[in-house]
C-alpha cells in the first residue's frame, strides 16, 4: 500500500509515520509512505506516482484539505481519503467528499488500522477464483466493553452525526463506529437516502409531510417512519426519490 501524508505540521507528520509503524502489516507487505507539507506539494506528487490513500489533514495553509479531496474526485483513480484532523465539527463534509473514515487527532492505532483496512477493503479486487462473500445481515456494535448483533431487520434509520452513526430500531439508539457509505453499498435495495446523513429502511417509510422545523430550510419536508415518534429531515435533492419510493411502493 502506499500512502500520502499530508500535514502542514512536521509533528503530526511524525505522528502518524510512528503509528504507521505499529500497525499490523502482512510480511512483507509493509507500506511506501512519503510526505507532503500542504496541498500543492501532495498534487505534485499525485501527478508523479499512483498512490492508495491520503491521510490528509483538513485545515491547512492555502487549499484546504477539503478543498483537495473534491479536486481528485475529478480524476479516473483518485486514492482513498482517511481525513485526520482535530476538528470534528467537519465530518458531514467529508461524507460529501466520500472519505472513507474520519479521524480526530489525537489518533489512537487502532483506528488507523480500522481505517486502513476499509481502504483495503475497498480499493483491493476480490480473487478471481473467490466466491463473493455475502455482506452480513447485522451490524457488530461495540458499546462500554459490550459487544452486540444488531440485525439489519430492527433497524428503522441511520443517521451520520460528527464522526459516528446513530443506528435506530424500534427498542433503542445504538452508536455504531463505521460508514453511511459502505452500509449503502452492502445492501442498495434495503435503505433509501433521503439526505446526506441519513438512511432509512425502505419497509419502515410512512410519509412525506411539509414542516417549517425540518432542518435549517423553513420549507423543508420531513418522513414519518413506523416505529419511531421522529421525523428526518428530507434533503431538496433527495426529495424526488422518496416521492417515487413512495409512489412506487418500494417500501
Amino acid at each position: 500500500m502506499r500512502i500520502l501524508l499530508v500535514d502542514d505540521e512536521p509533528l503530526a507528520r511524525a505522528r502518524l509515520r510512528s503509528l504507521l509503524d505499529e500497525c499490523d502489516w502482512p510480511a512483507p507487505a509493509r507500506p511506501q509512505v512519503e510526505e507532503a507539507a500542504h496541498a500543492v506539494q501532495a498534487m505534485e506528487r499525485l501527478q508523479h506516482g499512483h498512490w492508495d490513500v491520503l491521510l490528509l489533514d483538513i485545515h491547512m495553509p492555502g487549499v484546504d484539505g477539503l478543498s483537495l479531496a473534491r479536486l481528485l474526485r475529478q480524476h479516473d483513480d483518485p486514492p482513498a481519503v482517511v481525513f485526520v484532523t482535530a476538528h470534528a465539527e467537519h465530518a458531514l463534509e467529508a461524507f460529501d467528499v466520500e472519505a472513507v473514515d474520519y479521524l480526530t487527532k489525537p489518533v489512537r492505532r487502532e483506528r488507523l488500522q480500522q481505517a486502513l483496512e476499509k481502504v483495503a477493503r475497498r480499493r483491493l479486487p476480490p480473487a478471481a477464483d473467490a466466491a463473493p462473500t455475502p455482506a452480513p445481515d447485522f451490524l457488530l456494535i461495540h458499546d462500554r466493553g459490550r459487544t452486540e448483533r444488531v440485525p439489519l431487520d430492527a433497524i428503522i434509520y441511520l443517521k451520520a452525526e460528527l464522526k459516528y452513526v446513530t443506528v435506530r430500531t424500534r427498542e433503542r439508539t445504538y452508536i455504531y463506529d463505521g460508514s453511511l457509505h459502505e452500509l449503502e453499498q452492502a445492501h442498495p435495495q434495503r435503505w433509501l437516502r433521503i439526505h446526506r446523513n441519513a438512511l432509512v429502511a425502505r419497509r419502515c417509510i410512512r410519509s412525506l409531510e411539509k414542516g417549517h422545523d425540518a432542518g435549517d430550510d423553513p420549507e423543508g419536508w420531513r418522513l414519518r417512519l413506523d416505529g419511531v415518534e421522529e421525523a428526518l429531515a428530507v434533503s431538496r435533492r433527495q426529495l424526488p426519490l422518496v416521492r417515487e419510493a413512495l409512489a412506487g411502493g418500494a417500501c
